[in-house]
């Protein structure tokens, strides 16, 4: 099989099959209470909480394979990736409670260590190139921060103690929806007062922040660099922690509101461990898989291969359901789009149901991306300059962590990103890589294993202007694959199989809208209130029965569930009024 794979028949991912069929039996019916538009995570969530509540519900996926980004491929015979989507911490606590996913075959395997940043360094005297590595032993952690900085260890406990007080106090606005602003200030006393049960979760978290709400001010505004620069001098360690400013999002740690991202990849929860991220057994299709289970066992429909056209609008300017590609047509009083705010509204929606100003609103979202995934099939474990493998060769402690490439400085990470804001991939880009299989044998033959590249920084169009082309993602790849190379030499010639995906690749497949993993920039102008706009952050859209329920609404991408859990309580709110 390898030589055959290394021959080319496999380089750009040809075969494309899912870990486990995902097809349906029930036949799909013409009429439903509430009809939902993708099989992403908060898609699935929506149609369990819609059907304990006692709506009927049919989830309709245009894909042969539920998930949207969370997913699980077998794109190289033997091998199962994650394709897009590849860590799992912010799936909420209590929607794992609710809807019983550990009976339903979700299991993860934490991860300690978690983090190892290998540096590009001569060996000295027989000595190994120097590593950083984070976990969840304090003693072990500071021991190794003291390689660069003996002050830096002295005070990453305070800073981890900083860190979780201002992440626990965000959570009880990631469970709830919005502040219901309209509530609060149109229609009756009687209305208005019941709004005021939605200022609950803010006043909760100001309540906790306490003293601390200036930190959490500051943190959130701010660049994440000036954060850090205050803690901390030794620059692997501030470049390994700035990686979590910018994962995903097309900003530099240097500018202001990365702090906001480096505090939203901290704010997960993993078997009660706080800011810990584990990989799911079977890949990230695997969580996907366990919520549509449940689902299906509280009487949710759940479809793939169903294209959506275009939702349907009745004369009284209403939603009545959905028309598929073939012509079919499935009526329901709600309609929740787990599709990008962009898809929605300006692919899904008749455009004459929608006012010129919002329309022009949508047009205004950023969904700018700089993210560039590729999956990687190799037939050996890598071998790192700075932590050779074992002579049994087993994967060691440092194969299970996100390993950081290229962030010897935060300088690096700034050179890279300077690039990618001129049009072009970075000469040397910003690399997170992750080996699954290091802890979950499921996924790679035998002696075999799943690399995941997470990468930054590469533009949707190079030059601004100039879509990809084949040999472009080959150039780019080999790149990465070079600078892999530097840090673990045998890297290249252990491909057996590579499957990539630039922001555009992300676009077509997954429908992520510019590429963007999070359905939108997680900038402060899109957050909370804002986000996608503040016209619908209460994932009411101006057409009435017409809801977003994906990560473009409130509290955004990574966050796995919430806006699913958030915008079906609100369905079932709307219909209990009827």
């Amino acid at each position: 099989m390898a030589a055959a794979v290394k021959a080319g028949l496999w380089q750009r991912g040809v075969i494309s099959v899912s870990r486990r069929s995902s097809h349906s039996s029930t036949a799909l019916k013409p009429q439903y209470d509430a009809v939902i538009i993708g099989a992403g995570h908060n898609g699935l969530i929506a149609s369990a909480y819609l059907q304990k509540g006692g709506l009927k519900t049919a989830v309709l996926e245009r894909r042969h394979v539920l998930g949207g980004a969370a997913v699980s491929e077998e794109i190289v015979p033997g091998f199962h990736f994650s394709r897009a989507s590849y860590l799992l911490s912010l799936l909420r606590p209590q929607i794992c409670q609710d809807l019983e996913l550990k009976k339903h075959g979700l299991k993860v395997y934490m991860r300690d260590p978690y983090a190892f940043t290998p540096m590009l360094e001569d060996a000295v005297r027989g000595r190994l190139p120097r590593s950083l590595t984070l976990g969840a032993d304090l003693a072990k952690t500071q021991q190794e921060i003291s390689q660069f900085s003996e002050k830096d260890a002295k005070v990453y406990p305070e800073f981890l103690s900083y860190l979780e007080r201002l992440a626990c106090a965000i959570h009880p606005l990631l469970d709830s929806p919005p502040v219901d602003i309209p509530g609060l200030t149109q229609g009756s006393l009687a209305k208005k007062i019941s709004a005021l049960r939605s200022l609950k979760p803010l006043v909760k978290s100001g309540l906790k922040l306490g003293k601390n709400i200036p930190d959490f001010y500051e943190l959130v505004t701010a660049p994440a660099m000036k954060v850090l620069n205050r803690w901390f001098e030794s620059e692997p360690l501030k470049a390994t922690l700035a990686t979590d400013s910018v994962i995903g999002a097309n900003t530099s740690p240097n500018n202001p509101g990365s702090g906001y991202v480096l505090l939203h990849h901290v704010m997960g929860e993993l078997e009660k461990e706080k800011g810990a991220w584990g990989y799911v057994e079977g890949g990230m299709g695997g969580v996907s898989q366990s919520i549509a289970r449940s689902a299906r066992s509280l009487g949710a429909d759940i479809f793939t291969n169903r294209d959506v056209k275009h939702v349907l609008i009745g004369q009284d300017g209403s939603v009545k359901g959905v028309v598929l590609t073939d012509g079919t047509e499935v009526h329901s009083k709600a309609v929740l789009s787990n599709a990008t705010p962009y898809i929605t509204f300006k692919q899904l929606t008749p455009q004459d149901a929608l006012s010129e100003a919002f329309i022009t609103a949508v047009d205004q979202i950023d969904y700018t991306s700089p993210v560039t995934k590729i999956n990687v099939a190799v037939d050996k474990l890598p071998n790192f300059l700075a932590a050779p493998n074992s002579v049994n060769g087993k994967p060691g402690p440092h194969h299970q962590c996100s390993i950081h490439l290229n962030c010897e400085s935060v300088e690096v990470l700034e050179e890279a990103y300077r690039e990618g804001q001129q049009g072009r991939p970075s000469s040397r880009p910003m690399i997170e890589m992750t080996i699954p299989s290091a802890l979950d044998p499921t996924l790679a033959p035998p002696g075999c294993h799943v690399v995941s590249l997470f990468i930054q920084f590469t533009p949707y169009l190079l030059d601004g202007r100039r879509a990809w082309t084949d040999e472009d993602r080959e150039r780019f790849a080999d790149t990465t694959f070079d600078w892999v190379e530097r840090y673990a030499p045998g890297f290249k010639k252990s491909i057996v199989g590579k499957d990539i995906l630039t922001p555009a690749d992300l676009e077509r497949v997954f429908g992520l809208t510019g590429g963007n993993i999070f359905h939108g920039s997680m900038s402060l102008d899109q957050l909370y209130l804002a986000r996608p706009l503040p016209s619908v952050a209460d994932y009411r859209s101006p057409i009435k029965g017409l809801y977003l329920c994906g990560s473009g609404s409130h509290p955004g991408g990574g966050v796995m569930g919430a806006a699913g859990w958030n915008s079906a309580l609100k369905v079932l709110a709307d219909f209990k009024r009827l």
